[in-house]
């Protein structure tokens, strides 16, 4: 068994590509347009992750994706854990905690302070047991009409002890996923939205951003702004805790009619503490579910 750090290359892709499909025969959207939008496409980096190979052939893989945020009040450089794969004939080796563990070395020495990810209930034992994250809150998950909360979006992330940053550049990049594209949205002064197709019909994702991400580099974004939709929003994310319930016309769609609990999971690459649990501004584009 060999481990190498995961490669943007054509090859490289098309192997994970098969990988994914082995592993995963009903996600037909990960497939090489898709990666090569995931991981080489983002104007924060190209992936970070390890891919295990057996035989000349892709066995396993963990990949992250580098992004910004604000943790603690202060910018810094942090990883989204997006994908895992290890092939039915090589589960139960630990190549999953392997592959995560020299990931994180890796990024550890390149100046990473934290890894945040979003993992349904089977998943999220895996990494809190062999990987030490922690689990900082399920996701909310509502639907409604307007804002998802009243006050300016800027008083929100300022009340935050994490958020995620988006350059123009990051934004589009982020808005042109090949199979969800996003539309853009203008519902209230000094906000931009962000909708994407969700599968069901008359309920689009939503996420909520200042308008202030707007500049003159982002030209070809604004031309593109369109007036809200009139169906109905799904948040999917989190809020500091005094605003979680404050906008009026939204519901939480109970648990049993959900796919799967979500659960935003957390781990230090520096030793500091994770941010409080209350106090965390996030949406949906700030993770891979769409």
């Amino acid at each position: 068994m060999e481990i190498r750090p995961s490669s943007t290359s054509a090859l490289n892709l098309g192997c994970l590509a098969e990988l994914f499909a082995a592993c995963f025969p009903s996600s037909s959207h990960l497939d090489e347009r898709y990666l090569r939008w995931l991981y080489a496409g983002s104007p924060e980096g190209e992936v970070l992750g390890m891919d295990a190979w057996h035989e000349g052939r892709m066995v396993a893989h963990y990949a992250c994706v580098p992004a910004r945020a604000r943790i603690h009040g202060v910018e810094r450089r942090v990883l989204l854990s997006v994908n895992t794969a290890t092939h039915p004939a090589h589960q139960g080796k630990g190549l999953f905690t392997q592959l995560a563990e020299a990931t994180y070395g890796l990024a550890s020495a390149q100046g990473f302070h934290a890894v945040y990810g979003v993992a349904n209930a089977q998943s999220t034992p895996g990494f809190v047991r062999k990987l030490g994250f922690t689990v900082l809150s399920p996701l909310d998950a509502r639907v409604g009409f307007g804002a998802i909360d009243e006050r300016p979006i800027e008083a929100l992330q300022a009340s935050a002890a994490f958020h995620r940053l988006w350059s123009p550049e990051a934004l589009r990049w982020r808005g042109a996923n090949p199979h969800r594209p996003f539309r853009w949205h203008r519902p209230r002064t000094g906000t931009l939205a962000a909708s994407a197709a969700t599968g069901r019909w008359g309920i689009r994702a939503w996420a909520e951003l200042p308008e202030t991400v707007i500049d003159r580099a982002m030209l070809s974004l604004a031309s593109s702004v369109t007036p809200a939709h009139p169906w109905a929003r799904l948040h999917l994310g989190l809020r500091p805790r005094a605003a979680r319930h404050a906008a009026r016309g939204w519901f939480d769609i109970p648990k049993a009619l959900r796919p799967s609990p979500l659960n935003l999971i957390y781990c230090s690459l520096t030793g500091e503490a994770p941010p409080e649990p209350d106090a965390i501004f996030f949406d949906f584009l700030d993770f891979d579910a769409y």
